[in-house]
């Protein structure tokens, strides 16, 4: 199995010169580091004018590993080999590092980079990737995986403060003013601090280049990418500095080298560990990285609005921070929440009336640790008459999933307010007055669904849950329940006396019908007429597979092996826009544009599914426009001369998200092809069943008529979603 660690983005207030000088401190040996024995150069090189240092050590490090597996393998330490690039034109510093010890049996890699801050050219910036991956270990694989991530993370947080513990030595010993290396002594830029460790002055800074590219702040890499075989590179003698001997150097270490095409990109999806501390929480090394990675892909395979990362690290806590699992059940969520508009819920849903003058239920306040409070008084609901009085279950679905948005919302507001990360709620149900009349069961049905929606697109969203002046049977039933749940939900639930919620939460916020100061500002439930009932039935049951919210923009079609899904749509002007938003939900499928000139519109038996059109004729002038298959397979720009491909075909995989735009440069009809991909598809017996064949795919488009093109068109015909946003306003 394989296992990548990636790191936030971590800060040092200091400038690049000093990091590097405590850095140096670290060797050969150091004391801060038990597991670190020593190290031994092996090659160096120094440039001519003082710019570069390329240094490679062979590191000792014990491994507390158990004794039999000491003995098996027969050492006492390991060896890795480490290449040490600084680059002081560039203000950078690349650390490469893996295993010589058993390099035939496990591979370990490990990329570390030191830049300067691209905001503040007198901070530094450090990022850490690392690559295991285990052949095989005399039977001990997974033993040995274990040991090797505990060792890891033990010792990766101990390398900011080390570094800072340096800093201050040197600050101590007096070292407070390491130059900036430049071409010329007369451009040198001479950095100044002060016995408080803060910056007091700053010569004049050069704008040479080599000082404008230091500021550019350089692309994190991939730990699998560090190497390009398994094997370390060569250990190279004691050098001396010449220009060719360095030549002949860059080119033995060549695995060690970064693309410089890379050096002006931006790290897509990484974030600081002072922001996660603040916004998010306090987290160990193992839960940053997977916090890291999965905000990383996400951003890589999804375009639009996307999570935020408490809401993201509420899904690698659900799924006990399996990456995987998360990546499935955030693109799950990320399809659910388009399909149900989700994102315009705050702002477009109106409660109903019954609900609003017969649901005893309010937000107030929050409690000690900083959540906001939903109260609830369960037994003043009148259960029956409330679901006759509602159009269906989903009614309900609908104003819980409102509740848990706007719950969501507070917690953002908390966090600002009280400078902690506050990523769930507090609820109060009050049982008073709770009866067998309450056990309805359309409540349970609708109570069922609401728990799996929200586990399933709101994990980790409930902090505490306190039952307060609850009937005898409900303790008894919780005493029961209690041995079937796991630990972590078993301590959000409580069953408390009112005079008991003082001890979580304040008086001023506790409702005064539980004996706090605060006014419940609620409906005060009870009975509900019946001139109010619109079915006097049980209500319609929910539908999972409709929309939470009526009539969805958005068509989810199946495609068989073989066949194709495809939407025409005529153009009658150039420059008329084609924007389309599309979600593989589940195999994988190729995506083309088309225009063609004859329509031949087929109509097909309906046994013939794979290339069966949902909808048989073209509507011209509507802005959205239906489905219609064109010939008799899928379009190929081979078939005829009238069909010209526009695009490359683009193979989108499951869970992947696009939004684009595209300019028609000429009038004509314009197709949008889905076809099914095979090219990495596995079988199983089971595909008849399972139906594993198909792929399904949830899309939405329109004709957006061009009066006047505010931007300049691509040469490929795409815009960017920020120009698209331009033209939609104009």
């Amino acid at each position: 199995m394989v296992q990548k660690y990636q790191s936030p983005v971590r800060v040092y207030r200091y400038p690049f010169e000093l990091v590097m000088a405590a850095y140096e401190k670290r060797f050969p040996t150091c004391p801060m580091i038990p597991v670190f024995l020593g190290s031994d150069i092996t090659s160096e090189f120094h440039s001519e004018d003082g710019a570069v240092d390329i240094i490679e050590r062979r590191c000792r490090l014990n491994v507390d590993a158990p004794y039999l597996l000491k003995k098996i393998v027969n050492v006492d330490y390991v060896i890795f080999l480490q290449k040490n690039h600084l680059d002081r034109r560039q203000r950078t510093l690349r650390i490469d590092a893996c295993n010589e010890s058993f390099s035939s049996r496990l591979i370990i890699k490990e990329f570390c980079h030191y830049y300067v801050h691209p905001e503040n050219v007198l901070w530094t910036c450090f990022e850490q990737s690392a690559y295991l991956e285990i052949k095989s270990f005399f039977g001990f694989e997974a033993s040995v995986e274990k040991l090797a991530m505990k060792q890891y993370s033990a010792n990766l947080a101990k390398g900011k403060e080390i570094i800072e513990y340096y800093v201050n030595e040197l600050i101590n010993q007096g070292i407070t003013n390491i130059p900036i290396w430049t071409e010329s002594s007369s451009s040198l830029s001479s950095i100044i601090i002060n016995q408080n460790q803060e910056l007091t002055t700053i010569s004049s800074i050069n704008d040479d280049p080599s000082l404008l590219a230091a500021r550019r702040r350089l692309s994190s890499q991939d730990a699998s990418n560090i190497f390009t075989s398994a094997s370390p590179p060569k250990a190279t003698a004691l050098t001396t500095t010449t220009a060719a001997h360095f030549s002949a150097l860059s080119d033995e270490l060549e695995t060690f080298q970064i693309d410089e095409n890379l050096q002006d990109k931006q790290p897509v999806g990484n974030i600081d560990d002072e922001y996660i501390r603040r916004y998010v929480g306090q987290l160990d090394p193992f839960e940053e990285s997977c916090l890291v990675q999965l905000r990383k892909w996400i951003a890589e395979t999804h375009k639009g609005k996307l999570p935020n990362d408490s809401h993201l690290l509420r899904f690698l806590r659900a799924r006990r921070f399996d990456i995987e699992k998360a990546k499935e059940n955030v693109c799950h969520s990320l399809t659910w929440r388009k399909k149900n508009c989700i994102d315009r819920l705050l702002m477009d849903y109106e409660t109903p009336e019954v609900i609003q003058r017969f649901f005893p239920g309010a937000w107030g306040g929050n409690d000690r640790d900083g959540r906001p409070i939903y109260m609830l008084r369960v037994g003043d609901i009148d259960v029956r008459g409330i679901m006759k009085a509602v159009h269906g279950e989903d009614v309900w679905i609908r104003h819980i999933l409102y509740l848990v948005e706007e719950g969501l919302n507070k917690c953002e507001e908390n966090t600002k307010l009280f400078g902690k990360p506050i990523s769930s709620v507090c609820v109060i149900l009050d049982f008073e007055n709770f009866s067998v009349k309450h056990l309805y069961r359309p409540v349970f049905r609708v109570i069922s669904q609401i728990t799996d929606t929200v586990e399933a697109n709101y994990p980790e969203t409930l902090g505490r849950m306190f039952l307060t002046r609850c009937p005898r049977v409900i303790p008894v039933l919780w005493t029961i329940i209690n041995t079937f749940v796991e630990e972590r939900t078993r301590e959000k639930f409580a069953i408390l006396k009112t005079d008991e919620l003082v001890e979580y939460i304040d008086e001023i916020n506790i409702p005064d019908f539980l004996g706090g100061q605060m006014f419940f500002q609620a409906p005060s439930g009870g009975i509900i007429p019946r001139s109010l009932y619109i079915h006097e039935d049980e209500p319609d049951k929910f539908d999972a597979e409709s929309s939470l919210f009526g009539d969805n923009a958005y068509t989810v079609v199946s495609i068989k092996e073989g066949g194709a899904h495809e939407v025409l749509i005529p153009i009658s002007q150039k420059g008329d826009r084609l924007w389309y938003d599309f979600d593989i939900l589940k195999s994988e499928c190729t995506f083309t544009i088309y225009r063609i000139g004859k329509i031949k519109t087929i109509e097909h038996d309906d046994n013939d599914d794979h290339l069966r059109s949902p909808l048989s004729s073209i509507q011209k002038n509507a802005s959205i426009l239906h489905a219609t298959t064109i010939y008799d397979k899928p379009l190929n720009e081979s078939q005829t001369d009238d069909i010209i491909r526009l695009t490359q075909s683009t193979i989108y995989h499951d869970g992947d998200s696009v939004q684009e735009t595209y300019i028609c440069q000429q009038p004509g009809n314009y197709v949008l092809q889905w076809r099914h991909s095979t090219s990495h598809h596995t079988t199983s017996p089971f595909d008849f069943i399972s139906g594993s064949h198909k792929t399904k795919i949830m899309y939405h488009y329109e004709r957006q008529l061009s009066t006047r093109l505010t931007t300049d068109i691509t040469q490929n015909g795409y815009i960017s979603g920020e120009q698209r946003t331009t033209l939609t306003s104009s």
